[in-house]
């Protein structure tokens, strides 16, 4: 999360990693926490995931304040995005670790 952080509020002449597009960076940085938080905090979905979008919204509220970043929506909408991705694929892969454990 603080690396999500740093790299949302860096101004942006830093050499930073990058998808390309900026909707994709939000994406995949969600993308990661909600596979995190899901695999950290099972049967605790609609939590985790409120609680990390509200999160997106601190940072997006944060990048309001910074000199060269501007808060968007569809910024908070990407995140959202990624949050499910991350999130299916953690019950994709526990379902698969699941059936593959019942085979052996």
């Amino acid at each position: 999360m603080l690396a999500l952080l740093v790299l949302s509020l860096a101004p942006l002449s830093a050499d930073l990693p990058t998808t390309g597009w900026d909707k994709g960076n939000h994406a995949l940085g969600f993308a990661v926490l909600g596979l995190l938080g899901q695999w950290a905090w099972p049967g605790r979905t609609a939590i985790v995931l409120t609680a990390l979008l509200a999160y997106g919204g601190l940072i997006e509220l944060l990048q309001s304040f910074t000199p060269d970043r501007v808060a968007e929506a569809a910024d908070l909408l990407a995140d959202w995005v990624g949050l499910l991705l991350g999130a299916g694929l953690a019950f994709l892969l526990e379902r698969l670790h699941s059936s593959g454990q019942g085979a052996q």
